[in-house]
């Protein structure tokens, strides 16, 4: 089952009149008041309930922060739709579950820091994986046109509250986060150095280090052990080939 079937499938009633629609309504009603709060001392029973695992997070909050993000510079237009789907790869057969939430969420662009708190907390341990969402964010910034003073201001705060650095941020704008994404691949022809996160005049035994590093984090069985969804886990085999290229380059560069 893909991610998407198992977030409509593990909150019930998926329809904005359901429980899974109070706890939504609860959340974006009480945006303000929650983001003054830390996330682990929430007080609110039934939206811990219903949001019982990282992939139910997952799956929430990219909604809601691209339905919001669309949302920051006017009026969302069909093209950003048409770029949340494909970069979070979004079955056809869940389109119309995951469209409520997405329509729910676009309504107004604030409330989005609680789910981006919340993101950053959980996924504290995989901050690649933050990076690559905030790069998929940028893309769909982007999908209409030169980014607004309003999208960036977002984009800046959903960084924050995942708490990623200013280097990870210019990644994610310039679209060098790591690919797991459609649209979010390193483009052809990239500096290797800049794959493995080194400077060109890195020694070998650091370059080495940044391979073996990036290897640990991004092997599939090493993401999948540590919760990551699966959407993500099949996208890892692509940035662990982009990672193994730039390394065989630079070996091939410095006849190692």
């Amino acid at each position: 089952m893909s991610l998407w079937g198992k977030i409509i499938g593990g909150v019930a009633g998926f329809a904005m009149g359901g429980p899974f629609g109070a706890v939504m309504g609860a959340a974006l009603g009480h945006a303000a008041e929650e983001g003054t709060r830390s996330p682990e001392l929430d007080p609110r029973p039934e939206l811990a309930a219903h949001i019982r695992s990282k992939e139910q997070l997952f799956s929430i909050g990219v909604i809601v922060l691209s339905a919001k993000l669309a949302k920051s510079d006017g009026p969302v237009k069909r093209i950003e739709i048409d770029a949340f789907k494909r970069v979070f790869r979004i079955p056809d057969e869940n389109m119309r579950d995951v469209g409520l939430l997405f329509d729910r969420a676009r309504e107004e662009v604030g409330g989005f820091e609680p789910f981006a708190t919340r993101m950053g907390v959980a996924f504290a341990d995989q901050p690649q994986m933050l990076e690559e969402v905030l790069a998929a964010l940028h893309h769909i910034a982007r999908a209409d046109g030169p980014m607004t003073r309003g999208e960036a201001i977002f984009l800046a705060k959903v960084r924050t509250a995942f708490r990623l650095d200013e280097a990870a941020g210019e990644r994610a704008s310039a679209g060098r986060a790591g690919g797991s994404f459609p649209g979010t691949a390193e483009p052809i022809g990239v500096d290797p150095y800049s794959v493995l996160g080194v400077p060109a005049g890195a020694s070998d035994d650091e370059v080495r280090q940044a391979w073996r590093k990036l290897m640990r984090e991004h092997h599939p069985d090493s993401l999948a052990a540590r919760g990551l969804p699966e959407e993500l886990v099949r996208g890892a085999t692509r940035k662990v080939a982009e990672i193994n290229a730039a390394w065989d380059r630079i070996k091939r560069a410095r006849n190692l």
